[in-house]
C-alpha cells in the first residue's frame, strides 16, 4: 500500500520497481526539467541531484519518496536555468516601495527648486536594482512552487509503476493457476502411481525378508524399513504446502502494497516442495508434473524480481 499524495488516502495497489517520469516548468526567473526513474533493487536507494543552493528542497523531495516507496533504485534529477526571456517577477511591495522611493525624491527636488522630468512606466522599469529580489526570498519562493510540481511529478511516476504492477498481478495470478493445475495434476499421478508403489513396496520387502537368513527379520527392524519407504514416497504434505503457496500467494496480490519481499520468500519455498516431489516422484507421470511445476515457478521468480 501506498498513501496518495494528494488525498492521503491509502491505495492497496501492486507496483512494479521500474517507473519513468518528466516534466518541465518555469517560474521566478527559472526554468527547469525534472527527471524521475526507478530501476529493480533490494532496497529503497535514493540518488538526487538537484541544485544546493534551494534550501529545504532535497530534503522535500527526499521526504516524499520515502513516504511514497518502499523499493527501487530511484534516481531524481532537475536542471535548473536562468529564464533570459523573462527577467525577474515584479512583486506588488516592490513596485509600492520604488515609487515611494521616487515620490521621496520628487519632494525633495522641490524644496530646493529643482524641476525634474516627469516619470514614465518604462523609466521606473529600468530601475532594474529596485527590482532584485531577496535571494533567500527567492529561493523560498522557487522550493515552494517546485515540489509543488515535484507532488504531480510523482502521481504520474507512481501510477505508472502501478499500471506496471497491474500487469505484473495479471501475470502472476496466471501462472499461479497454472501452478495450481500442475500441483492438482501431481496429486492425480500420485494417485495413479499407488499400484506400482504397491508392487515395488512388496519387491524392497523381500529384499528385507531375503537377506535375513534363517534367524528370521527382526519385527522393530521390519517396521523401520517400512516407515521410510513409505515416508521416501509420499508426497502429500508437498501437495498440501504448495497448495497453501498457492493460497498465500494470491493474498498478497489481492492486497497489494510492497509485497515483493515477501513473494519473493514464497518464490523459494514453492521451489523447496517442488525439487522435494522430483526426488520422490518414481513415477514418469508425477516426474513430468514436478519439472513443469518447477519451469513455470522459475518464470514466476523472474517476474517477482519487478514487484515493489
Amino acid at each position: 500500500m501506498r498513501i496518495d499524495t494528494q488525498t492521503g488516502e491509502i491505495a492497496p495497489v501492486l507496483y512494479s520497481m521500474t517507473g519513468y517520469a518528466a516534466a518541465q516548468g518555469q517560474g521566478h526567473g527559472f526554468r527547469w526539467t525534472w527527471d524521475l526513474r526507478s530501476v529493480n533493487a533490494r532496497g529503497l536507494d535514493l540518488r538526487l541531484r538537484m541544485p544546493d543552493w534551494i534550501e529545504g528542497l532535497e530534503q522535500g523531495v527526499r521526504t516524499r519518496l520515502t513516504k511514497a516507496l518502499a523499493r527501487g533504485n530511484v534516481t531524481v534529477s532537475l536542471r535548473l536555468t536562468r529564464d533570459t526571456e523573462t527577467g525577474g517577477d515584479l512583486l506588488p511591495g516592490q513596485i509600492d516601495g520604488t515609487l515611494d522611493a521616487l515620490a521621496a525624491v520628487q519632494a525633495a527636488a522641490e524644496a530646493r527648486g529643482i524641476a525634474l522630468a516627469p516619470f514614465t512606466a518604462a523609466d521606473v522599469i529600468g530601475l532594474r536594482s529596485h527590482f532584485e529580489s531577496d535571494p533567500a526570498t527567492e529561493a523560498t519562493r522557487l522550493a515552494t512552487q517546485l515540489l509543488s510540481e515535484f507532488d504531480a511529478l510523482l502521481d504520474a511516476f507512481l501510477d505508472m509503476r502501478g499500471q506496471e504492477g497491474a500487469a505484473l498481478a495479471d501475470i502472476l495470478g496466471a501462472q499461479l493457476g497454472q501452478v495450481d493445475t500442475l500441483v492438482s495434476r501431481a496429486a492425480q499421478a500420485a494417485e495413479a502411481r499407488a499400484p506400482q508403489m504397491k508392487i515395488a513396496l512388496r519387491a524392497q520387502l523381500d529384499r528385507v525378508l531375503d537377506g535375513a537368513g534363517a534367524d528370521g527379520v527382526d519385527p522393530q527392524r521390519l517396521t523401520q524399513e517400512l516407515a521410510l519407504i513409505a515416508v521416501k514416497a509420499d508426497i502429500t504434505e508437498e501437495i498440501d504446502r504448495l497448495r497453501a503457496h498457492v493460497a498465500a500467494a494470491r493474498d498478497l496480490l489481492d492486497n497489494g502494497g510492497p509485497v515483493g519481499r515477501r513473494l519473493d520468500f514464497l518464490m523459494q519455498e514453492f521451489n523447496r516442495e517442488a525439487n522435494t516431489l522430483c526426488a520422490k516422484s518414481q513415477f514418469t507421470e508425477l516426474t513430468a508434473a514436478g519439472l513443469e511445476l518447477k519451469a513455470v515457478i522459475d518464470q514466476m521468480r523472474e517476474q517477482v524480481q519487478n514487484v515493489e
